[in-house]
């Protein structure tokens, strides 16, 4: 039990380095961030850090995975559920955008400063989005198989809508002039209708009419 406690202990404490590690680069990049200025935001000594993480590269690979991963997860949950695949595809496409959303700053910071990244955490990264390209390429072919989509290349239309939801880092503002809900139901529509699901529908509607 006691061994229990200490490693959850141990676990708030990396997340809160984390967490202020993150908005720093996120604020003011990578290379501008010291961990002097991590530890002050935390009100801790650098040693504290040091105890939890080997250097500042350790922890932008860690920043650099979190968003990844639960990018993965949005996608490999609803991969691995059985039922109709355009449900399954609506309900990555809601959930990945909302990751996007939830952890702007992991993405971003991956994005601007991927070439800081550690190379043990890059080929992490680049393993986790290839499993997340191959899911969603697997969801979109099960759909164009039971005739729910209609695309030339699946592998580009996975490419385009991935491309299109991680986009969102740049433009995304927490309370802007649009609900975060409204936001993943509207990417949902833009991916659904560049799939033709919406023109598939109604074609076999017509033709049941």
């Amino acid at each position: 039990m006691r061994s229990g406690m200490r490693d959850e202990i141990a676990r708030l404490k990396r997340e809160r380095i984390l967490e202020e590690a993150r908005q720093l680069f996120f604020e003011q990049g990578y290379q501008g961030t010291t961990l002097d200025q991590v530890a002050r935001r935390l009100d801790v000594t650098k040693p504290f850090i040091y105890s939890h993480f080997d250097n500042k590269a350790a922890l932008l690979g860690d920043i650099a995975e979190q968003g990844t991963r639960q990018s993965l997860k949005a996608v490999a949950d609803a991969h691995d559920r059985s039922g109709d695949p355009a449900e399954r595809l609506s309900s990555a496409i809601r959930e990945f955008s909302h990751v996007v959303m939830n952890h702007q700053a992991n993405i971003a910071v991956y994005f601007r400063e991927d070439k800081y990244v550690p190379p043990v955490a890059s080929k992490r990264i680049d393993e986790m989005r290839s499993e997340f390209d191959e899911k969603l390429s697997a969801l979109i072919e099960e759909g164009v198989a039971k005739g729910m989509f209609q695309t030339g290349d699946v592998r580009l239309a996975t490419l385009a809508i991935g491309g299109m939801i991680s986009w969102m880092f740049t433009w995304y503002r927490t309370g802007g002039r649009l609900s975060d809900d409204h936001i993943a139901d509207q990417m949902t529509e833009l991916a659904m209708r560049m799939l033709g699901a919406e023109d598939v529908a109604a074609r076999n509607a017509n033709a049941a009419g």
